[in-house]
């Protein structure tokens, strides 16, 4: 598999790149570079149409994904456009697309792998949703009930530079505020293998989810989970007037889901009702559940986010022909410029062609753990061509 990582600030500019990689003759074989598929993240004040009218021109398969800020190396940008290109042959993969305006996210899930299991004996999934309410973890469901729970799954849900308004998915002529893009894999022909990590640290006492419905939490320890939030993160002029409280919710007082199996994952509020001060998260919190709040990032959570990816070198992936990351949009909140410093290490590892943008979740198994949505996590993707 051949791939290279282009940028731009406008169609114009990407134009421009996409037509220089294609007439690079430097390959080490001497061939073109040639491109089948076009992996997009970009900003909503970028024109998706005419990205998308780009890459019909050239014969190119688009999965595109509005985000939050973009990379394909260790500069972040914002309101620009990142691609990574892949020379894949086309009966090695396929885009699918399914929209859930009814809520019917496992449904959609499901349609999609039974699609996917027609054309390839083992697929795997790389997969973007959008709308805030999704609950993305049914998306994951839907993708088990057909492939199995082994089977690997990784992705993001769209971001909109943190307006929080309208999130895009789209591929060749088509996007949606509600809906599913999934670039489905054959695993015996391409190898893909994840990893999610996250490193907040928990503090407090473990609480218990005393009402919720799916991603729709209600109360926690019998109180409205926006007020005992407010308590225990100190927080100040929480009204619906306050248009950074949910950015502060989300970037530093997540809740965290206990699991008995694995690391515990994320689940900050991205909505909030305030007709009974709920939250909606963008994975399910089961009612009778453990959680516990966390603290503020500190400096050795990108450390643990470059061992992990380190390690599924060592143990998984020794070599690669790309990468994709999806890094909640938090975390460059939290962070910084200092997440330059993680998006250095985790290229660095097997210093390959890159593109990654900063998400409202991460789709992927943690270690140890199930297939799951989460949160302030840094979820890496590597590709090989076997």
């Amino acid at each position: 598999m051949k791939a290279k990582s282009i940028k731009g600030k406008s169609t114009e500019e990407i134009k421009a790149a996409l037509l220089e990689s294609m007439a690079d003759a430097s390959l080490p074989d001497g061939q073109r570079f040639t491109p089948t598929l076009a992996i997009v993240f970009l900003s909503i004040s970028q024109d998706r149409n005419a990205i998308s009218d780009l890459m019909d021109e050239e014969g190119i398969a688009l999965f595109g994904v509005t985000s939050n800020g973009e990379f394909i190396d260790e500069e972040t940008e914002k309101g620009s456009i990142v691609i990574l290109l892949l020379d894949i042959n086309r009966d090695w993969f396929r885009i699918y697309f399914e929209e859930y305006r009814e809520r019917n996210y496992r449904e959609a899930a499901r349609n999609i792998a039974l699609k996917a299991k027609e054309k390839f004996s083992s697929p795997a999934f790389l997969i973007a949703g959008s709308h805030l309410e999704t609950d993305a973890e049914a998306l994951l469901f839907g993708f088990e009930d057909v492939a199995g729970k082994d089977v690997n799954v990784f992705g993001g849900m769209a971001g909109d530079d943190y307006t929080f308004s309208h999130q895009y998915v789209f591929t060749n002529g088509i996007e949606s505020l509600q809906g599913l893009v999934c670039l489905a894999l054959d695993e015996d022909k391409i190898m893909i293998h994840g990893i999610a990590t996250c490193g907040w640290k928990a503090v407090g006492t473990q609480k218990t989810v005393t009402k919720s419905i799916g991603n729709h939490v209600y109360t926690v320890d019998d109180i409205p989970v926006l007020d005992i939030t407010t308590k225990y993160g100190g927080l100040e002029n929480v009204h619906p007037g306050n248009e950074g409280l949910l950015l502060e919710i989300a970037a530093n007082f997540p809740l965290q889901l206990q699991r008995e199996k694995g690391d515990p994952v994320m689940r900050p509020g991205l909505v909030i009702d305030w007709n009974d001060r709920s939250f909606y998260c963008s994975g399910s919190v089961p009612q009778g559940s453990k959680v516990r709040f966390s603290l503020p990032p500190d400096f050795d959570v990108m450390d643990k986010v470059i061992k992990g990816v380190e390690d599924l070198k060592a143990t998984k992936m020794p070599d690669a022909d790309a990468l994709v990351v999806f890094s909640c949009a938090g975390r460059i909140l939290s962070l910084g410029p200092l997440m330059t410093s993680e998006i250095e290490g985790i290229k660095n590892v097997w210093n390959v062609p890159m593109a990654g943008m900063f998400s409202n979740a991460e789709l992927a198994r943690a270690t140890g753990g199930n297939l799951e949505m989460h949160n302030l996590t840094t979820c890496c993707v590597a590709l090989k061509e076997k």
